[in-house]
């Protein structure tokens, strides 16, 4: 279809925008360089450890960059259905999300080459829960947006990615790791990219949040649908934390599985609860209220 016009240069960019203000902080703060970690700390750290600690770390970074890989695939459909409706100013900050998840991908892979010298296939750890997240629904929702570009698909597609994927799972591996590792300060290579990553992804929670309070604002209706696939996920999120401690007679450093899922169950009651206020509110509201989150550091 030809273009009859261009924002550019008719009604300018919106910088006050959150998804403009992501992308400044994005600009700043994600431009990091995961060859330039240094893990050499973490090599001898690794070969002090057992072999269940040993497995308990390839596990989770089994875990990690098999999901960083398939939010690096499916997130194109989500781009291109932003820049068809020519939001452009979310498409400018999307551009980053893509470059981070990427980056994301290849920190986790240099780690597992470089550190565990882990050649075979790590497939075996993702368990029946995790297929049906990362092998299934995630793809299956994002791929739908070539040709169901609706509301209703978007809605979710961004819970999946955005609420479940990252604002659970992701953060609560992230807790994972920095409470087997920080009290002994080991592997700071490792600590350090994950404090990165850490960074990049409240970045795109930010963006999810508002993505899906902008259209409940517009579609109240689809409220349903939205709290629907939420509580649909949520047991396979917590299945996967379930699996992971199932593992394992004694727990490797020490780690108790109630304190993960209480974790991850306050993780999605906050983003839960964030979208709730989005009830009722007008878009001018929620682009309040996210300028605001941003300024607060929240993102």
């Amino acid at each position: 279809m030809p273009r009859t016009s261009f924002a550019t240069t008719t009604r300018g960019l919106n910088r006050d925008l959150l998804p403009m203000r992501l992308y400044e902080k994005a600009k700043r703060l994600g431009i990091w360089n995961p060859s330039e970690i240094d893990l050499s700390r973490d090599r001898q750290d690794w070969e002090g450890f057992s072999d269940q600690e040993k497995d308990l770390i390839l596990m989770l970074l089994a875990l990690f960059v098999a999901g960083e890989e398939a939010v690096t695939l499916d997130l194109l459909p989500l781009i291109e259905v932003v820049a068809r409706q020519a939001r452009l100013e979310e498409e400018i900050y999307l551009t980053t999300f893509l470059f981070e998840e990427a980056k994301h991908t290849d920190f986790f892979r240099r780690f597992l080459d470089e550190v565990c010298g882990a050649s075979m296939d790590l497939s075996g750890y993702h368990t029946d829960n995790y297929r049906r997240i990362f092998y299934s629904a995630l793809p299956e929702a994002l791929s739908g947006l070539k040709n169901d570009p609706s509301p209703a698909a978007q809605i979710r597609a961004s819970v999946i990615y955005n609420m479940v994927v990252e604002g659970v799972l992701a953060e609560t591996g992230y807790h994972a790791f920095l409470a087997m590792l920080e009290r002994n300060e080991q592997m700071p290579g490792l600590r350090r990219g994950i404090s990165l990553l850490k960074q990049d992804e409240s970045r795109h929670i930010a963006y999810g949040v508002y993505l899906l309070s902008r259209l409940i604002a517009e579609h109240p209706h689809e409220w349903e649908n939205l709290e629907g696939t939420m509580n649909s996920l949520l047991p396979l999120a917590i299945g996967v934390i379930g699996d992971a401690f199932a593992r394992y007679e004694v727990v490797p450093f020490g780690l108790v599985e109630d304190d993960f899922v209480s974790f991850a169950m306050a993780q999605f009651t906050k983003r839960f609860e964030r979208l709730e206020k989005a009830r009722g509110q007008s878009v001018d509201q929620i682009d309040r209220t996210a300028r605001q989150f941003v300024e607060d550091g929240d993102a």
